[in-house]
């Protein structure tokens, strides 16, 4: 009976951790991220708006391409 309930409960997190895995893998959460780590550690600086902070980095990776597959 135990393993059924543990069975039950991963499958009814299946969605939500592949839902997890895609959005860190698009990106989606990296500006939140940013702005939660300056809130944190560098309270003195400007937030950068959401546009901004997405030209910044996409400047920063076309200027440093380092390794990556596209």
């Amino acid at each position: 009976m135990t393993y059924v309930a543990d069975f039950s409960r991963t499958l009814l997190k299946l969605p939500r951790a592949i839902w997890w895995y895609l959005t860190e893998l698009m990106g989606d959460t990296a500006y939140a991220k940013y702005v939660a780590h300056l809130r944190a550690h560098h309270p003195d600086k400007d937030v950068p708006t959401e546009r901004e902070y997405w030209r910044a980095r996409y400047a920063e990776q076309d200027a440093n391409p380092g390794a990556r597959c596209c």
